[in-house]
């Protein structure tokens, strides 16, 4: 049987594990292995406790876990609490496990947190914040940094979480991490088409004279669809960034270029 301290993770490793992640989950990133020297260093002091100094067995360990490995960095604690609690029980025979693990998980956990984390949260939260900023009230402010605060704080505890639910947690979430995954998707979606009405005020400010009758181009469009402007300068620029070459630096300049053009001969406008 391969050889395994009797050790038994404690608070105070979950609270060295949480200060790596924060600061140094992306140490050593490279194209070859991402995000996987940095899931070796974090949870390195933790192998050395459970398979010893210089043993085969830790560096049988240290070499499983420099492996490619990559996802969202808001919820890889989840994996690393999982897999220290199945090499805490197992040892060393467990990495193989461990490995197909940490690849069934992180691409789906990629996506629930890439959805909530990167998309939605700053979406719904920024918005808001920055619109009340905009009129002058310091909350907005004091709102994005209880935000984060909260986000810092699911981030600390979820790694104890996963640890305690060890591999039950993972029967748990199989058949709610897709599910998950598109429900997030889908209020994105609902909240960037909110966020289009209300943050992008664009109009055409073309008036016709025909005869005695005057006709305002933007009257005509809003009684068609309101927000029409937005929502199809919106649909450019997602067109935009889906072709080939088309970077986001590319398309904001585009934009940029565009928006100074049609203000100069009076084709668009922003709205009061």
């Amino acid at each position: 049987m391969a050889m395994k301290t009797d050790y038994k993770l404690t608070k105070k490793d979950f609270r060295q594990i949480n200060r790596r992640n924060l600061f140094f989950n992306q140490l050593g990133w490279n194209y070859e292995k991402m995000q996987g020297s940095g899931y070796l260093f974090i949870i390195m002091p933790q192998l050395r406790k459970l398979y010893g100094d210089h043993t085969p067995e830790l560096k049988k360990a240290m070499k499983a876990h420099n492996q490619f490995f990559n996802t969202n960095p808001f919820v890889n604690t989840i994996i690393q609490g999982i897999d220290l609690a199945i090499e805490e029980n197992k040892g060393v025979e467990s990495l193989e496990t461990v490995s197909g693990l940490k690849t069934g998980l992180m691409g789906p956990l990629a996506a629930i947190g890439d959805s909530i984390f990167a998309s939605l949260l700053p979406a719904i939260m920024g918005a808001i914040a920055a619109n009340m900023a905009v009129q002058g009230n310091p909350f907005g402010l004091f709102l994005w940094l209880l935000a984060n605060l909260f986000v810092m704080y699911l981030r600390w505890i979820q790694l104890p979480l996963a640890y305690r639910e060890g591999t039950n947690l993972v029967t748990k979430m199989q058949g709610q991490l897709n599910s998950l995954t598109d429900a997030a998707t889908l209020l994105g979606v609902y909240v960037v088409g909110a966020l289009v009405a209300t943050l992008i005020s664009v109009q055409v400010p073309l008036v016709a004279n025909i005869g005695k009758v005057t006709v305002n181009l933007q009257n005509e469009l809003d009684m068609i669809m309101p927000k029409l402007i937005p929502g199809v300068i919106v649909g450019l620029i997602y067109w935009l960034l889906g072709r080939k070459k088309m970077t986001s630096t590319k398309a904001i300049f585009i934009v940029i270029i565009v928006a100074i053009i049609c203000s100069a001969l009076g084709i668009l406008g922003k709205t009061a």
